[in-house]
């Protein structure tokens, strides 16, 4: 059985989904990815999973918290976990492109699966698939939406320290303003 709490954030209400151990999912509520057996879902804040949860989101978003230490099971695919795996190695307040992700799971032709395993990431924010751009270093999809992606880059925002191969936020922000200039 499944459990679950929303909780109020700076990027709008969170779903927090446990199993009787481990956080399950985190989803944005409003938006299209929340999974169809929601319905079955039983509510419970007082879940110490998800009480877990929600202190943890709440220090991160207050920039008392850079990494999540949660019991977390998730479903998916062999290859959706290995690109998960790779994303949770990615450092607070950097970024990198979905092609250096590809590399990194060792499907180095397989982007588009990559992006593909992101947007199915079952916990967003913990598993931080909002820091993952485009190779050009703009934004590109998120579950949650740009703006949130945004917002969630622009908290994780302090003085850069880029990797070979990888973009500082303020890379990412500006080629995003650029690209949103350029749109109107």
């Amino acid at each position: 059985m499944n459990y679950y709490s929303v909780i109020k954030s700076p990027v709008n209400d969170l779903m927090l989904v446990a199993d009787d151990s481990d956080l399950v999912g985190l989803y944005f509520v409003g938006c299209d990815h929340l999974p169809a057996a929601s319905r079955r879902w039983t509510l419970n804040p007082k879940h110490p999973v998800l009480q877990q949860a929600a202190t943890q989101l709440d220090e991160y978003f207050a920039g008392k918290r850079t990494e999540f230490s949660l019991p977390l099971c998730l479903a998916g695919t062999e290859f959706q976990e290995k690109v998960w795996r790779e994303i949770a190695r990615i450092p607070y307040g950097e970024t990198i492109s979905y092609s250096d992700l590809a590399k990194r799971a060792g499907a180095t032709h397989a982007i588009r699966a990559v992006g593909t395993s992101t947007g199915r990431n079952p916990v967003s924010i913990v598993i931080p698939c909002h820091r993952v751009v485009g190779k050009d270093g703009n934004m590109r999809g998120f579950a949650g939406g740009l703006e949130r992606k945004r917002r969630l880059l622009d908290l994780e925002k302090y003085p850069p320290r880029p990797k070979p191969g990888s973009f500082s936020l303020d890379q990412v922000l500006e080629k995003h303003q650029q690209h949103a200039r350029g749109a109107k």
